[in-house]
C-alpha cells in the first residue's frame, strides 16, 4: 500500500471516530471473611447485583446498607484483601442455559464441572425470577408416572404439582427421586436434579446411577458440594430452577428435584448471621418462608395461549426424628401441593419405600391419574384405610371375625404387593393389573412370602402375553377392559 492510501485511510478513520466514554462505579472491600464481604463506595449497587473483585473473584449483593453493601462471594474468597477494588457489573446474576447442558452435570453458575468440556449456551436466563401470574397457568391433570406403587396409586403427581418428600434421614428420600427421574424415560420429561450441599461422592454414584439406566439422555445434574460454601448452596435451587425455565419457555414438561431444602436453608441462615441480619426462630432469618415460598412458586403447569409447558417441583425436607412441627417443615408443608411422609419404623420393618400412607397427601388427587389407575387405587386406598385400624388388633388372631380377619388379611397383602426395590420403577398399566389382582382378592389365598415371586412372574406373563391389554389399560377403563384383565389373570394363576 503506497503512502498516500495509508494517509487516506487514517483520515477517514479519524473522521469516523467516536470518542466513548465507559463509566464504572468502583467500591473498596472494608473486610472479608467466611465468605462474606463488607464493601463501601458502591451507592447505587442493586440487590443481587454481580460485582466484580479486583483479584477476579465474583460476589453477589445481599444486604445493601446506607454506607456498605454486603455481598457473598461465589467460589474461593482466599485470595480476596482488605482495600483491594470492587467493581459493579450492572448486571442482575444469570446463568447460561441451553439445550446442551441435557446431560451434564454443571456447579450453580452453569461452570461444567465433569471434565466433559464446555458448554455452548443458548441463552442467559436470571438466576430469581417473579413466578408465573395466575392468568397464566391452567389446573394439574396430567400425571408423572414415578414408576412407584404406593405413589402413583394413592399419592399422585401431577405436571406443575409441588410435591413434597420428608422424612429422616436414611429413610430413602432420595430414592424416591431418583426412581422417579429413571421412570421418566421415553415420557418426554427433562429432569433437573438439584444437590444441596452433597458430599461429592455421592453426586458421582448417583450419576453414575442415572448413566447406568439411560437417565442422563434427559437430565441435567446441578451440584452445589458441601465444600463448595453457603453462597453455592443457596443459590444451587435457583439456578436449576432457571435451567428449567429455559425449557418451560420452549414448551416443554420439566421435573427439578431440591435434595434436600433443610440444607439450604441451613445455608441461608449460615449467610445471614454472617450478613448480621436478626435471627428468629431456630435462628433463622425472618424471611426464611420466603427464601423457599418464592423458588417453589415457579413450579407451574402454563396454559396453551403461554406455551403449555409445565415445571413439577419435588422438593425434599429432612425432619429430626419425624418431627413435622418444626420450623422448615412446617414452612415448606404449607407451600407445597401435597406430601410424601417416609417413616423410620416403617424403613426398619423392611416397607420400602417406607410411606406412611395415613400423613401423606397429594392435594391434585386423581386428576392426576390414569383413568383405569383412577378405578383400582380407589378400593386399595380403602383397604388400607382399614388395615390401619385393625392393625392393632390382628395379634390377637383367634379372637376376631371373619370380616375383621378377611380385612387384615386382605391389608397385608397389599402392604406387601406396595414393597419395591430400589432402582427398579414399574409400569403404570402392570401397576393396575397387580393392583386389580389384589382388590378382587386372587392373593387371598396366596402366603404372604409368595406375593413378591408371584408379582415379577405375572408382570413378565403380561410382558409376554398380553401386550395390547398393557396398552389399552394406559388409555383408558371400561367393562370389556376389565372382563380382558380378569381372563388374564385366571389364566395365569391357572398356570
Amino acid at each position: 500500500m503506497s503512502a498516500n492510501a495509508t494517509i487516506e485511510n487514517l483520515k477517514k478513520k479519524i473522521v469516523s471516530f467516536e470518542g466513548k466514554a465507559e463509566t464504572y462505579e468502583y467500591g473498596t472491600v472494608m473486610s472479608i471473611a467466611d465468605g462474606i464481604a463488607k464493601i463501601s463506595g458502591l451507592a447505587k449497587c442493586q440487590s443481587s447485583e454481580m460485582i466484580s473483585f479486583e483479584s477476579g473473584a465474583l460476589g453477589l449483593a445481599l444486604n445493601l446498607e446506607e454506607d456498605s453493601v454486603g455481598a457473598i462471594v461465589l467460589g474461593d474468597f482466599s485470595k480476596i484483601k482488605e482495600g483491594e477494588t470492587v467493581k459493579r457489573t450492572n448486571k442482575i446474576l444469570s446463568i447460561p442455559v441451553g439445550d446442551k447442558f441435557i446431560g451434564r452435570v454443571v456447579n450453580p453458575l452453569g461452570v461444567p464441572i465433569d471434565e466433559a468440556g464446555a458448554i455452548k449456551e443458548d441463552a442467559f436466563y436470571p438466576v430469581e425470577k417473579v413466578a408465573s401470574g395466575v392468568m397464566t397457568r391452567e389446573r394439574v391433570k396430567t400425571p408423572v408416572q414415578t414408576g412407584l406403587k404406593a405413589i402413583d396409586a394413592m399419592i399422585p403427581i401431577g405436571r406443575g404439582q409441588r410435591e413434597l418428600i420428608i422424612g429422616d434421614r436414611q429413610t430413602g428420600k432420595t430414592a424416591i427421586a431418583i426412581d422417579t427421574i429413571i421412570n421418566q424415560k421415553g415420557q418426554n420429561l427433562i429432569c433437573v436434579y438439584v444437590a444441596i450441599s452433597q458430599k461429592q461422592s455421592k453426586v458421582a454414584r448417583m450419576v453414575s446411577k442415572l448413566k447406568e439406566a439411560g437417565a442422563m439422555d434427559y437430565t441435567i445434574v446441578v451440584s452445589a458440594g458441601s465444600s463448595d460454601g453457603p453462597a453455592f448452596s443457596f443459590l444451587a435451587p435457583y439456578s436449576g430452577t432457571a435451567l428449567a425455565e429455559y425449557f418451560l419457555d420452549k414448551g416443554k414438561d420439566v421435573l427439578v428435584v431440591y435434595d434436600d431444602l433443610s440444607k439450604h436453608a441451613v445455608a441461608y441462615r449460615e449467610i445471614s448471621l454472617l450478613l448480621r441480619r436478626p435471627p428468629g426462630r431456630e435462628a433463622y432469618p425472618g424471611d426464611v418462608f420466603y427464601l423457599h415460598s418464592r423458588l417453589l412458586e415457579r413450579a407451574c403447569r402454563l396454559n396453551k395461549n403461554f406455551g403449555g409447558g409445565s415445571i413439577t417441583a419435588l422438593p425434599i425436607i429432612e425432619t429430626q426424628a419425624g418431627d413435622l412441627s418444626a420450623y422448615i417443615p412446617t414452612n415448606v408443608i404449607s407451600i407445597t401441593d401435597g406430601q410424601i411422609f417416609l417413616e423410620t419404623s416403617l424403613f426398619n420393618k423392611g416397607i420400602r419405600p417406607a410411606i406412611n400412607v395415613g400423613l401423606s397427601v397429594s392435594r391434585v388427587g386423581g386428576d392426576a391419574q390414569i383413568k383405569s389407575m383412577k378405578k383400582v387405587s380407589g378400593k386399595m386406598k380403602l383397604a388400607m384405610a382399614q388395615y390401619r385400624e385393625l392393625e392393632s388388633f390382628a395379634q390377637f388372631g383367634s379372637d376376631l371375625d371373619a370380616e375383621t380377619k378377611k380385612a387384615i388379611n386382605r391389608g397385608q397383602r397389599v402392604t406387601e404387593l406396595l414393597k419395591q426395590n430400589q432402582y427398579s420403577p414399574i409400569l403404570v398399566s402392570k401397576q393396575v393389573c397387580s393392583i386389580y389382582a389384589v382388590n378382587e382378592g386372587y392373593l387371598d389365598e396366596l402366603e404372604i412370602t409368595e406375593i413378591k415371586a408371584w408379582e415379577e412372574n405375572f408382570y413378565g406373563f403380561l410382558d409376554r402375553s398380553k401386550k395390547d391389554l398393557l396398552k389399552n389399560l394406559e388409555g383408558g377403563w371400561d367393562e370389556k377392559i376389565e372382563n380382558e384383565l380378569k381372563e388374564a389373570i385366571k389364566e395365569f394363576m391357572g398356570n
